[in-house]
């Protein structure tokens, strides 16, 4: 370089190499923030997103598959007859845990952890949670305290409305001491939690007191539960209840079938304080006539929830409906049918990754096959693609979770077509694989990189400009 000195200061004309700099460089342009060296694999664009690989070199991301659905192989979680199935992702362990009734060890409640890889899962060995008969079993997370609460009717105890408080450790499970949270028979249990105000909800049929809904808010402490009063919600007779929570709006939405009014499919919106739960007004969502077997879950992306159930009046079809949570009440737009067939064992999970409602069900008119249908909401109402089959025999009690960590629905069943057995696949609502995992993007390349050539990546605190066609 050419130094010149006569003009006040240095002027440099050429290139300087330092090794270091003094000052606090406030005057300096040209210098670009935020920015790495790495080696490409492969040949990177200008612009493109990068993962880091394990071996410290850095490519594109990639999707590859196609956006069709895929069914792996079921896997056999209970070699007797199982059934009162409720599946629930335990998301601290990113494990999948499935509570059921075991017929073959004297009715009792039963818990197993399963493992998801790939296509398939794997389980640990079960255990068990209520050394009597149970029924209705409702399985929840209890993501604050890291547990899993699962209610059922104990049976053995009166009837009661019972629940127990689930602790994951690797491929196992143990339970504390059940406690009851209603002294009369119950029916119909649902369980949802309150992620906001830290609450387990349950919902149930209250036998000893007119057959009526009735929801209850509990609190986790270490392996036990304690509850406040139960609520009613609908004082007629109430069955086919579910429940799930609007993590958007801090609600308790409650589906049900209101036989103080025709059957009708009915919904009601709670809001969990302290230890107790209050309702808005219900609002029907299907006049038709009787509804059964009602499922719901939230669509996290959309703020809608989405109810699944089985109109009966209209051939019993497997039919879908978006509902809109507004203060204390909730608005439906029009149904929608998922499966023009007899549907039955309805039950619905939401892939927060692909923006999917998968609904899984019993094609009652098709040899009571088991199968699945991935549905896209789009503002009050939600389209479906075409079934797909995850069990070709007899199968009953479905119920299906999304295990996050994996991007996949675990669908838990009884195969009615293998001796009853407590079965369960892992279901994908596409079958598009990338490459990109929670942990590995680095950021994005500040120009194009040769294959084996190192290049600037845009890191975090970065700007990059190789961006057009933005809005």
């Amino acid at each position: 370089p050419t130094f010149d000195t006569g003009v006040g200061g240095v002027v440099v004309t050429g290139v300087v190499t330092a090794t270091s700099f003094s000052g606090d460089g406030s005057n300096l342009t040209g210098i670009q923030a935020g920015v790495a060296d790495f080696v490409a694999s492969g040949t990177i664009p200008n612009g493109s997103t990068v993962v880091i690989n394990s071996d410290g070199t850095v490519g594109i991301v990639t999707q590859t598959g196609t956006p069709d659905p895929n069914v792996g192989t079921p896997v056999i979680f209970e070699s007797d007859n199982s059934d009162y199935i409720s599946a629930v992702y335990d998301s601290t362990n990113q494990k999948v845990v499935i509570a059921y009734r075991d017929t073959g060890n004297s009715n009792y409640g039963t818990a197993i952890v399963g493992t998801v890889s790939g296509t398939s899962i794997s389980f640990g060995s079960a255990a068990v949670f209520e050394s009597s008969s149970v029924t209705y079993i409702a399985a929840t997370y209890d993501s604050t305290n890291g547990k899993v609460v699962i209610g059922y009717k104990d049976v053995g105890n009166s009837n009661y409305g019972t629940a127990a408080v689930g602790t994951v450790s690797g491929t196992s499970i143990s339970f504390g001491t059940p406690v009851v949270f209603a002294s009369a028979a119950t029916e119909y249990i649902a369980a949802a939690y309150d992620s906001s105000n830290e609450k387990v909800v349950f919902a149930y049929t209250d036998d000893g007191n007119s057959y009526k809904g009735t929801a209850i808010v509990g609190t986790v402490s270490g392996t036990s539960i304690s509850f406040g009063s139960e609520v009613v919600f609908e004082a007629g007779t109430t069955s086919f209840i579910n429940a799930t929570f609007d993590s958007t709006n801090n609600k308790v939405v409650i589906a049900y079938r209101d036989g103080g009014n025709s059957s009708y499919g009915t919904a009601i919106v709670g809001t969990v304080s302290d230890t107790t739960i209050s309702f808005g007004s219900a609002v029907v969502f299907n006049s038709n006539g009787n509804t059964q077997y009602n499922a719901i879950a939230f669509d996290s992306t959309n703020d809608k929830v989405v109810i699944a159930y089985r109109d009966g009046g209209n051939s019993s079809y497997g039919t879908a409906i978006v509902g809109t949570v507004s203060g204390t009440s909730i608005s439906f737009g029009t149904a929608v049918v998922f499966a023009s067939v007899n549907a039955i064992w309805q039950s619905v999970a939401y892939d927060t990754v692909n923006q999917k409602i998968l609904i899984s069900y019993r094609d009652a008119t098709n040899l009571d096959y088991g199968k699945a249908v991935v549905g896209t909401v789009s503002g009050t109402s939600i389209s479906f693609g075409t079934a797909e089959t995850f069990e070709a025999a007899n199968t009953n009690y479905t119920s299906a979770v999304y295990d996050l960590s994996n991007n996949k629905v675990v669908i838990a069943y009884q195969d009615g077509g293998n001796s009853s057995y407590g079965t369960a696949v892992v279901f994908g609502t596409t079958s598009l694989v990338t490459n990109l995992t929670t942990e590995n993007y680095i950021g994005i390349a500040a120009a194009g990189i040769s294959s084996g050539a190192t290049g600037a990546i845009n890191i975090i605190g970065g700007v990059n400009t190789g961006q057009t066609g933005l809005t």
